[in-house]
This record gives C-alpha cells, sequence and structure tokens, in this order.
C-alpha cells in the first residue's frame, strides 16, 4: 500500500448530536409486536436453538468475523446449533425486514439503520437488552426509549474523505492535506479542485458515496457545512426551504452541473477503482483500497457553518417475539463484548470509551495512521452527528426522494425545489 500523506491539525469541532423526533412508531411497525415469532428453530423444549441474524452486508472480510464470532459462541453454548448471517439487499434492507416479521418470519436478531431506529425503538418490536456504561450515552441516544436499551450502537461510523493524492497530482491540485495546512478544506475549494480534475484527466473530482441521487440522506456530510437540517429538532417542521438548505443545495447543484466537479446523475465513479479524486465516505470503506494509488484519509471539509463531523449509526437488537430471544440476548451480548468489539471495529467502530484512543484503534485498523485514528474516527465518534432520523422513516424516505428529482437537472429552480420538498412531506411529519 502506498504511504498515506501525513494530516495536519484541524480547528476544534463542536460536540452535537443530531436531535431526533421521539414520537410514536408508524402504525405499520407498531402492529409487528403482534405478529408470529421467529421462524428459527426453538430451544423452549430444550432442544437445539438456530439464532439468524439479518445484515446488509455480504463482504467475505465481514462474514469470515461474525462467523468466527458465532463459533467462538457456539463453543461455549452448545445448544446453539447454528448461527446464521442473513445478508439482506442493502438498497432495500429495512423493507425486506419489516416483510419477514410482517410475515411471521422474523429474524432473532436484525441490524438496524439509524434512518429506521425511531420506528422500531418506539414500536416495541424489540427486546430490551442490558446496557453498557462503557458505550458512550450520545452513541446510544438513538437506542433508546424511556431510559432503556432496546439496540446496542454496533457501528458508530463518522464520515470522512478519501483522497487519490496520485490523481490530484497528476491533475496539478493540491492534496487535501495541503490545503489542511493552508488552512483552505473547504467545499469551496472541493469544488475547483474536482473541477480542475474532470477538465485535466477525465476522472470524476468528488464523490459523495452511496448518494447516487437516490440516497438523499447521505447529503447530510455535505449540508451540515452550512448547518443545514432536514426538519426541525421535534420532527415535526420542515425545513427543507430554510436558508441554510437553499445555500447548501444550491452549491451542490452548482459542483454537479456548473463545476463538473461531481458526477452527474446516470454516471458512476468508483473512488476505489481509480475512477476519482476524492469520495465522502466511512472507515469500513478503507477495506477496498489496495496498493494501486497513493491515498489518504481527512475530515470532512468545513462550509460556511465552520468544522462538523458526521456519522452513520446502526444498531444490533433482539425481536422480541421471536422463540429464542433469551439465546439471542445473549449472543448478542456475547458479540458485542470488551473483546470481540475490539475485533469488530475494524470494520465498524464501536463507540465505547476504553477503545477510543489511536493506539488501540490502531491494532485493528492497521491500513490507517494514528493522525487519521485520532482526527476523523475518534473526533467523529465523539462530536459527531448522527445523519437523518424520523419515524414513519421508508414513507418519508419515499417521499423525500421523489420531490428532490426535480432539482438533478441543469436549469433546475434549487429554491422552489426545496419548497415543494416542503409542501410534500409536511402532512407525514405532523403525523
Amino acid at each position: 500500500m502506498s504511504s498515506p500523506a501525513p494530516l495536519h491539525p484541524r480547528p476544534g469541532r463542536g460536540a452535537l448530536v443530531r436531535g431526533k423526533p421521539v414520537a410514536l412508531a408508524a402504525a405499520g411497525l407498531l402492529a409487528l409486536t403482534a405478529c408470529g415469532g421467529s421462524d428459527a428453530g426453538s430451544g423452549s423444549d430444550g432442544g437445539p436453538v438456530t439464532l439468524r441474524m439479518t445484515i446488509w452486508t455480504g463482504n467475505e472480510e465481514h462474514l469470515k468475523l461474525l462467523n468466527g464470532i458465532a463459533a467462538d459462541y457456539r463453543k461455549q453454548n452448545p445448544e446453539v446449533k447454528e448461527i446464521k448471517f442473513d445478508t439482506l439487499p442493502v438498497e432495500s434492507y429495512t423493507t425486506a425486514l419489516t416483510t419477514q416479521i410482517a410475515g411471521g418470519k422474523a429474524p432473532d436478531l436484525a441490524w438496524i439503520f439509524e434512518n429506521s431506529a425511531p420506528d422500531f425503538v418506539a414500536s416495541g418490536a424489540l427486546a430490551e437488552i442490558e446496557d453498557d456504561e462503557d458505550v458512550l450515552p450520545a452513541a446510544k441516544k438513538l437506542w433508546q426509549h424511556e431510559g432503556k436499551l432496546y439496540a446496542y450502537p454496533f457501528s458508530t461510523s463518522p464520515f470522512g474523505v478519501f483522497a487519490n493524492t496520485d490523481m490530484l497530482k497528476e491533475a496539478g491540485q493540491p492534496t487535501p492535506a495541503e490545503l489542511i495546512e493552508q488552512g483552505k478544506w473547504t467545499w469551496d475549494e472541493v469544488a475547483k479542485v474536482g473541477g480542475a480534475v474532470r477538465d485535466e484527466t477525465g476522472e470524476a473530482g468528488m464523490v459523495i458515496r452511496d448518494f447516487d441521487y437516490k440516497m438523499w440522506d447521505n447529503l447530510a456530510t455535505v449540508w451540515d457545512g452550512w448547518g443545514a437540517e432536514p426538519w426541525s429538532e421535534d420532527g415535526g417542521t420542515c425545513a427543507f426551504d430554510e436558508p441554510e438548505m437553499t445555500e447548501a443545495m444550491t452549491y451542490l447543484h452548482d459542483a454537479v452541473f456548473a463545476a463538473e466537479a461531481m458526477p452527474a446523475p446516470g454516471t458512476t465513479a468508483d473512488f476505489f477503482a481509480g475512477e476519482a479524486a476524492m469520495t465522502v465516505t466511512q472507515i469500513s470503506r478503507a477495506s477496498l483500497l489496495d496498493d494501486s494509488f497513493g491515498w489518504d484519509f481527512v475530515p470532512l471539509p468545513e462550509g460556511p457553518a465552520g468544522s462538523y463531523d458526521v456519522v452513520g449509526q446502526a444498531g444490533l437488537g433482539v425481536l422480541g417475539n421471536g422463540d429464542n430471544v433469551e439465546e439471542a440476548v445473549d449472543f448478542l451480548a456475547f458479540m458485542t463484548n470488551e473483546k470481540n468489539s475490539a475485533a469488530l471495529g475494524r470494520y465498524f467502530p464501536q463507540a465505547r470509551s476504553s477503545q477510543l484512543d489511536a493506539d488501540t484503534l490502531a491494532k485493528s485498523n492497521p491500513q490507517l495512521k494514528p493522525a487519521q485514528l485520532e482526527e476523523v474516527v475518534i473526533g467523529g465518534i465523539e462530536n459527531g452527528k448522527v445523519k437523518p432520523t424520523h419515524t414513519n422513516q421508508a414513507e418519508l424516505f419515499d417521499a423525500v426522494r421523489a420531490a428532490l428529482d426535480p432539482l438533478w437537472k441543469p436549469d433546475a429552480d434549487v429554491a422552489k425545489t426545496l419548497q415543494d420538498v416542503c409542501s410534500a412531506i409536511q402532512p407525514q411529519l405532523e403525523k
């Protein structure tokens, strides 16, 4: 692997956790609590137990790690004859999971994305699990209801920027580390550099990974730099039409269609295949790097509102109506104990006080330098705001996505489109 460029100090960041609405869960998910139990093998009669856990990843390294932990657990608990990890497509993961639950085929454990956490946690669909004081309080906030913990914050993964330093040099452009040293690591500079990369090499400048004009909530990694929010802290009022969001989305529109610093709709560019100079993504993607080009990993650029951090988060929960709740809760505790959480941290950063130091993280993340871990990972976990969450997530997500579609055209009226977004979703926010 080529040596990553050195990091330089960055101004301090404020510790903020994005507010989430704590309303009643969607009626559809509430109804799931009355559905039949898991279809996994039952140990209620003293027979052998099979546990099934739904996940989104099919990555071989991820599965090897998970299966290794499961094998260790089974050695100590021979009554559990099998632990299956059931990979569901990431783009339809939550829909597939709720369909399984509604059809009486619920898994014993489930990986839950942050954007559907309010529905799952407040609905009563999940079994209560034991709290862990080693986990940062802010990381548990999304997974608590009325003072009780219903899912373990399995992955609290900050977003940062991977940079192809070879491509930037080929295009005659400064690296992020150089811009940080000059105090110029900003989204405005990203647009300039990205446009120049496009002009000089024909490759993409900056890619917001996994956005692809569909996963709009990933744009929080940009709009937070303007201090923008999609809705009010209590979740009841649309904020897409507020000045901060309008300015942020105008920047994105110009970066795509004027500066051509980001891929346009219908085009793709994979940073890890050498097709882009920069990408916004999470530490778990480091496993895709090889020695084909020099790279760096740095914090998100500053926006008009200053420095900020954004984290994507996932929780692990036990479905409360399954046949093997006791065994599933016990396996969850084993899977997330101090030893196993340290191993999981290589791909899924753990928000544990005992593991939030560069030396500890470096043992499970050998590709990253201590300075990179300190600035991007530790700083992000401690200070980051979770991506937008709300009840009725699936319905709301689709409504926002559809209303934003007119924005991704060269002649779009940004302000009007964002006003139309609010008109479309305000009735849902008021539910």
